[in-house]
């Protein structure tokens, strides 16, 4: 066994995980799993560069996962930055931070290294099933971008696109510096003709439609599926390989984009940091199984993460 730690630092999001791997064997066994929510692509969209609250949020983070990082004896630790500090103008700044910090520099990964990661992760366990056909559609919706990857037990095709939870929220709902609540249908409208647009370029080199058995990972795709299952709380071990069906997804997605903020806040499974995303997020969850005419998606907690887990391993 390899004791690693894998961090992942997205637009809305920065996680940690901490594992012991068996390459060997295939064994992935968790020490330490969580998430913090820092926004850290608050304004990207529009400015182009990292906010300077974003930043201290996203570094308090880093300085509570590195005390977890050296509890845990990890003997190796890397540190992927997804979307945000992919289009930042500053993120020099951001990366000097994550040093000072962590001891290791972010690798500011494309969005195909993202989607490779995020397609291990998700179906290394899932591939010995004799229930789930193949190929595989991984879709891992973020906060600033969704990446796309179809394949077997190798990836076929992958793509990143720049629509995600954060950047159709700010770029559609934000009117005069606050969200609309609820949007209008004009606002609603426009955000699904550029996830529509979004899915017309994710085609051109994806072949998404002839996937059989769509997987989808992070944040939005997880608290749709503790909604439609009614949690009391956010229960991961309930949410990971449930199944939702298009038409529950149809009903939940309708109902967030309709819904107030304290209707949202309300939600016993809802994550605070998720209540003013979550609609935009299932939205485009409910665009990719309506364009490729999936009946349901399998929901996997395991993403991203696991996939930085095993290629340190």
């Amino acid at each position: 066994m390899t004791r690693v730690a894998a961090v992942d630092c997205g637009t809305n999001s920065i996680r940690l995980l901490v594992a012991d791997c068996d390459p060997i064997t295939g064994e992935l066994v968790d020490l330490d799993r969580r998430m913090t929510i820092v926004r850290l692509g608050q304004g990207v969209d529009r400015t182009g560069r990292l906010a300077p609250e974003a930043l201290e949020r996203t570094f308090a983070a880093c300085r509570e996962y590195a005390a977890v990082i050296k509890e845990h004896g990890a003997e190796r630790l890397r540190f992927v930055a997804t979307s945000a500090s992919r289009d930042a103008e500053n993120r020099d700044e951001f990366v000097r931070g994550v040093l000072d910090i962590l001891g290791v520099e972010p690798e500011v990964i494309t969005g195909d290294q993202e989607a490779e990661f995020s397609f291990t992760g998700a179906t290394k366990e899932l591939r010995g099933s004799d229930h789930l056909a193949k190929p595989y559609l991984v879709v891992d919706i973020g906060g600033g971008s969704t990446e796309f990857v179809v394949g077997d037990d190798h990836v076929r095709a992958a793509r990143s696109v720049d629509v995600g939870c954060v950047r159709m929220t700010e770029r559609h709902l934000v009117v005069d510096g606050a969200v609309t609540d609820p949007p209008s249908e004009a606002q609603i409208a426009a955000m699904r003709a550029d996830i529509e647009a979004a899915l017309d370029l994710a085609e051109e080199t994806v072949p998404l439609r002839e996937a059989r058995t769509l997987v989808g990972l992070a944040g939005s795709v997880t608290t749709v599926s503790a909604i439609a299952q009614e949690l009391p709380e956010y229960d991961s071990e309930r949410i990971h390989h449930s199944r939702v069906s298009r038409d529950r997804v149809r009903e939940i997605t309708e109902w967030l984009l309709h819904s107030t903020h304290a209707e949202r806040a309300a939600v016993p499974s809802m994550h605070a940091g998720r209540v003013d995303v979550i609609a935009a997020g299932a939205l485009v969850l409910l665009s990719i199984m309506e364009r490729i005419g999936a009946e349901e998606v399998v929901v996997s907690e395991h993403d991203i993460l696991d996939g930085i887990a095993w290629s340190i391993a």
